[in-house]
């Protein structure tokens, strides 16, 4: 009987295989098909497309896959190493995201020099090209952790850093000292009494304060704000379960809105006025290079940069250009998120650190 973890790399090894191949297969089939249509019905031309993408992917799976997967299993010491980028995101984009883009293009372009509109790939191609990415995505970022059971720490990963508070105690302000010394009388005047390394008279008064009732309960609520997630875990009844979180469910979500942009990029390219016309290419090109990201491991500071350089910035002169030209072909919605994003990007990393930014202000 296999252990829990041979089995779960049998389930993560099987997957990311089949995320490699199973775009490839079905995106070449399709063209395929749309190669033997416009040869008038010719078999030959068929299976000749598929015997080239049964090849490529035998030769893509023993030349790189393989020895590559067998490099990070037994660890090697040059490969084991890099820790800001991932070498297995770089192969899979690089082996399979790049090849369905180039045939998606030569689609279209073999139509329009045909004069002919027989099939856009719509729908199951682009989105299992897509689906597969975000896959290896997921699969990457969940390795380290176990699929059974808590998820070992994998929720102080999504923890942003902020105050820890724990405890809180009441400190006597000097008008709360003046109003005390008025209500004593003559004996108490003056220095406190100590003993043993503790005051006595007015500065233990100050502890049954009616005062102290208000900012015990205000402390309280003080205390829940700023402790930490684990302490607001601890919390049961019978809304308990709304306190329940897990990262790796977190992981699956995050992934699938990371890659959300590119995937309205590429369904506009769908469209059958884009997809016929020489647009097609750039807005294929931009999003293989915002699937660039894939490769740069998510701790990683220049993947601010990079979602900047690659996905943002083009993304929203090229829907500007789209507009312009065939109208609301794309969303407005992402517009503004590319341009704010942008814009925001630019100010805090660049302008904020300007003179005359750095000045005293209300701001």
């Amino acid at each position: 009987m296999p252990s829990g973890k041979t089995l779960k790399l049998i389930l993560y090894e099987g997957l990311q295989f089949a995320a490699l191949i199973v775009p490839i297969f079905v995106v070449m089939e399709r063209f395929a098909s749309l190669i033997r249509d416009v040869r008038g019905r010719d078999l030959t031309a068929y299976w000749l497309v598929v015997a080239v993408s049964i090849a490529y992917v035998t030769s893509a799976a023993l030349l790189v896959w393989v020895p590559l997967k067998y490099l990070i299993l037994k660890r090697r010491r040059f490969i084991s190493e890099i820790t800001q980028w991932r070498p297995i995101a770089l192969a899979y984009l690089i082996l399979c995201t790049l090849p369905c883009f180039a045939i998606l293009i030569a689609s279209s372009k073999v139509q329009v020099d045909r004069g002919l509109q027989l099939d856009h790939f719509t729908e199951l191609p682009v989105s299992l090209v897509l689906v597969s990415l975000i896959c290896v995505d997921i699969i990457e970022r969940i390795r380290p952790f176990r699929l059974i059971g808590h998820s070992d720490g994998l929720d102080s990963d999504f923890e942003m850093p902020g105050p820890v508070l724990t405890q809180l105690e009441h400190v006597t302000t000097v008008t709360g000292q003046l109003h005390a010394d008025e209500g004593q009388n003559g004996s108490t005047q003056g220095h406190p009494e100590v003993r043993n390394g503790s005051t006595s008279g007015r500065w233990q008064d100050l502890a049954g304060s009616p005062g102290r009732s208000t900012f015990s309960s205000r402390a309280s609520s003080a205390a829940y704000l700023y402790s930490s997630p684990a302490r607001r875990r601890s919390y049961s009844g019978p809304l308990g379960f709304l306190w329940r979180r897990d990262g790796r469910s977190e992981v699956f979500v995050d992934s699938f809105l990371f890659w959300l942009d590119t995937v309205e990029m590429v369904r506009v390219a769908g469209e059958p006025l884009v997809f016929y016309s020489a647009w097609v290419f750039p807005i294929y090109i931009l999003a293989f290079m915002s699937t660039l990201r894939l490769a740069i491991a998510p701790h990683n500071p220049l993947l601010s940069s990079a979602g900047f350089a690659l996905q943002d910035l083009p993304f929203f002169i090229l829907r500007v250009s789209l507009i312009v030209v065939f109208g609301y072909v794309t969303p407005v919605l992402y517009l503004l998120k590319n341009v704010l994003v942008s814009l925001t990007f630019i100010y805090f990393t660049f302008l904020s650190k300007l003179r005359i930014f750095k000045r005293q202000s209300m701001f």
